[in-house]
């Protein structure tokens, strides 16, 4: 079975201009899960966003949504939104500060994400962050950049530009561009890496 990505609530809303209130309903578009809303509330417009093209494309906005990201039935994440943008008939979801809880394959936590625009790609199973993406693991580590790509088939963490990770002591070490695994016990800067401290990779690298 495939990683995927599922959603415990799903809200539709009239087209913009027209008032109506909102209909709950179930969607399964090639996800493995229960899609539903927690809460139907009254809207009469979309929000305006930068550049207006998700919006003005989606098949359909959702307000508050969560989502649980599954690997082989068990979960290792879950991903939240103010906003989520439908696309692709069903398959690609353009989210406003998301937020997403990582987790062991045991279930403990791993560390969580934070980026002001976020895209998961249900075909491809790949969320990437935009916009001040930050990322924090539970050993005090915290990862700054502004765009970080998460593959959930490989569970892989990686970036392709500017990055600055910091420990809780104040040792720092920044580059462009890095490649890690979900839980980042292995690290690699691609490049223009520099430190201030002692080495910032987790003992278990050499």
């Amino acid at each position: 079975m495939k990683p995927s990505l599922s959603s415990r609530a799903l809200r539709r809303f009239a087209p913009r201009g027209q008032a109506s209130r909102g209909i709950c309903t179930s969607v399964v578009a090639g996800l493995i899960a229960l899609i539903a809303l927690t809460a139907c509330r009254e809207s009469s417009t979309p929000p305006v966003i930068s550049g207006g093209s998700a919006a003005d494309s989606a098949d359909q906005m959702l307000i508050g949504v969560t989502f649980l990201m599954t690997t082989k039935g068990i979960e290792r994440g879950e991903l939240n939104a103010d906003t989520a943008y439908v696309l692709d008939e069903q398959t690609r979801f353009d989210l406003r500060r998301a937020h997403v809880n990582f987790k062991t394959e045991t279930g403990a936590p791993e560390g969580t994400m934070d980026a002001n625009r976020g895209v998961y790609n249900q075909r491809t199973q790949i969320l990437e962050g935009w916009g001040d993406v930050v990322v924090k693991l539970t050993d005090g580590r915290t990862l700054k950049s502004p765009h970080v790509t998460f593959n959930q088939l490989t569970h892989k963490v990686s970036s392709d530009t500017t990055y600055a990770l910091a420990r809780a002591n104040g040792d720092t070490q920044t580059g462009k561009g890095f490649l890690s695994n979900q839980a980042f016990t292995t690290f690699s800067c691609l490049a223009n890496c520099k430190g201030d401290g002692t080495v910032l990779l987790p003992a278990t690298a050499r």
